[in-house]
């Protein structure tokens, strides 16, 4: 597997730097900020994607907020998605509370969507989400991200929380799978 992984990294193409990405994370901290300033909101990081935007969005936010985490996927380790997966809900209660749920990307937006629904179904006031990466496709997605940091074409992606089999979320940069 480590000879796998190796060669995915060495031949993938880097679409975003660090730098890129980091000015990119800088900018969507301040619309952040500016819109949800008077909204008391509870961030939910989704783990495990979510956990390097966060780390890099968290120190950014100005506003005051509480932080929780809450973990579903429908890829696993896989490279393609399946049935949404409930690993680990939210202890804070989101009754009557703004969340702004933090994710890595928005590929074809099942998991935000289930997210978002539970969110809505614990009785959240309001419900935000923010993205590093927002996919391109060539169809409709269940829902949009409300702060997008950058857009990317649709490719395989890795690197910045998004992993390849479970490998290389720590990729320093947004990098695309050679195409096969």
């Amino acid at each position: 597997m480590l000879k796998t992984i190796a060669a995915v990294q060495e031949n993938a193409d880097l679409l975003h730097g660090e730098a890129e990405i980091e000015s990119a994370i800088a900018t969507m901290a301040e619309q952040i900020n500016s819109e949800l300033k008077d909204s008391n909101p509870i961030i939910l990081c989704v783990m495990n994607g979510g956990i390097v935007v966060m780390g890099k969005l968290f120190p950014l936010l100005t506003i005051p907020c509480t932080f929780d985490s809450i973990n579903a996927s429908r890829y696993g380790s896989e490279i393609s998605g399946g049935e949404v997966k409930w690993i680990y809900k939210p202890e804070t209660d989101l009754n009557n509370r703004t969340v702004l749920i933090v994710d890595d990307i928005l590929d074809q937006g099942f998991t935000l969507e289930a997210i978002i629904n539970y969110c809505k179904q614990q009785g959240a006031s309001s419900v935000y989400s923010a993205v590093l990466v927002n996919k391109i496709l060539d169809y409709s997605k269940p829902v949009t991200a409300d702060f997008v940091a950058l857009e990317v074409e649709n490719r395989y992606l890795f690197g910045y929380g998004m992993d390849y089999k479970g490998y290389l979320r720590n990729a320093a940069g947004i990098y695309a799978c050679k195409e096969n």
